[in-house]
């Protein structure tokens, strides 16, 4: 090698939202499915992965790309693939996994602490989570993002159907809810490994 280039990347923003992309009757049958759901959210996957209440506190429900619910993973499609082409630039394939239905609950303090969509098996790359309550029917339950290099949490904007969407390996939280319920859905992004 006669000269070795520095290499130079486009920085990436830690986070983006996206407001509309669903209506409200859409995202009336989202939360009705989400506050059914009745699986204990797990940490980790596979052979690691088990409950841990004082890391992870909601139920779960999984939302498979089927006839009937093929219409959510066009929609989160058509967003994710606009938002990495306009801030992200990263190669990504489509869902690896089902999409993720997930209720919050005051009466255990439902939450979620910090920590990185990775997963076992596929390569998350972009997380999407877009919110299905009304913030006028809970208190806390706040997605917190931490982007790196920062020692302050960035506070989502609370609004019904907006999806936040930001790298898989970006720190983020719920924060415990204290009043109402939160339902939310989230969606993993995958591709071939970062290099």
């Amino acid at each position: 090698m006669e000269y070795v280039l520095t290499p130079y990347a486009l920085p990436t923003e830690p986070w983006v939202w996206w407001e509309g992309a669903f209506t409200e009757q859409e995202l009336n049958w989202l939360q009705d499915k989400a506050k059914r759901a009745e699986l204990s959210a797990q940490i980790g996957s596979g052979v690691d992965g088990g409950v841990d209440q004082s890391v992870r506190r909601s139920q779960v429900s999984w939302l498979k790309n089927a006839a009937d619910t093929k219409w959510v993973f066009d929609k989160f499609a058509d967003v994710a693939a606009k938002m990495n082409a306009q801030y992200f630039h990263f190669d990504l394939t489509g869902f690896g996994e089902p999409l993720q239905l997930t209720n919050y609950d005051q009466s255990e303090h439902g939450m979620y602490g910090w920590h990185q969509d990775f997963n076992g098996g596929v390569v998350r790359k972009l997380s999407m989570a877009m919110q299905l309550t009304d913030p006028s029917e809970y208190e806390g339950g706040n997605l917190q993002v931490l982007p790196t290099g920062k020692t302050e949490p960035q506070n989502v904007r609370k609004q019904r159907g907006l999806i936040a969407i930001f790298p898989s390996y970006v720190l983020h939280q719920v924060t415990p809810v204290t009043q109402g319920s939160r339902q939310s859905l989230v969606a993993w992004i995958t591709g071939p490994a970062f290099r």
